[in-house]
């Protein structure tokens, strides 16, 4: 697989098959994979810088043939929701400085006082002393359409 053909809810199915193939949110960036589907097909993809920005996104179709789809999965991973009280917006800078200072991706959560990064444990002690904040480990899968940076690293110190 060497393009992402487009994505799976504006894909014409057409009875065929529908593959699965899991890329988790750390590997959502990288440009070649060696994987198999849920139903056992092996997969090579190999895609070009463009992924380095865009990333792949639940839902991208990478194969198509007459008889099957090949689309991408992004599983629930463990998250850190971060809320922010209303009353200490003047913190949401220092949130986001200390997840960046990580090097941690980040994401927008369902409002504007609530961002969500991967789970690590320094980092939920850290957030969790922070005055007027509150988080929250949750399972989610992560939205990359409401990734804040323009791209992930998963870069550790």
């Amino acid at each position: 697989c060497e393009n992402i053909l487009g994505r799976l809810e504006a894909f014409p199915a057409d009875g065929r098959t529908i593959e699965y193939v899991n890329i988790e949110w750390h590997e959502a960036f990288k440009k070649l994979h060696k994987k198999t589907t849920d139903a056992g097909t092996e997969v090579g993809i190999r895609l070009d810088d463009s992924v380095l920005t865009r990333g792949l996104y639940e839902g991208d179709v990478l194969y198509a043939d007459d008889e099957r789809i090949i689309a991408v999965h992004t599983p629930p991973c463990e998250v850190i929701v971060v809320r922010i009280a209303p009353d200490h917006g003047f913190m949401t800078a220092k949130v986001c400085y200390e997840i960046g200072n990580r090097h941690a991706p980040l994401f927008y959560g369902n409002d504007e006082y609530t961002f969500i990064t991967p789970y690590d444990e320094p980092m939920m002690v850290m957030l969790s002393k922070l005055h007027g904040i509150t988080v929250q480990q949750k399972t989610m899968t992560l939205n990359f359409e409401h990734r804040i940076c323009a791209a992930i690293h998963n870069h550790h110190h």
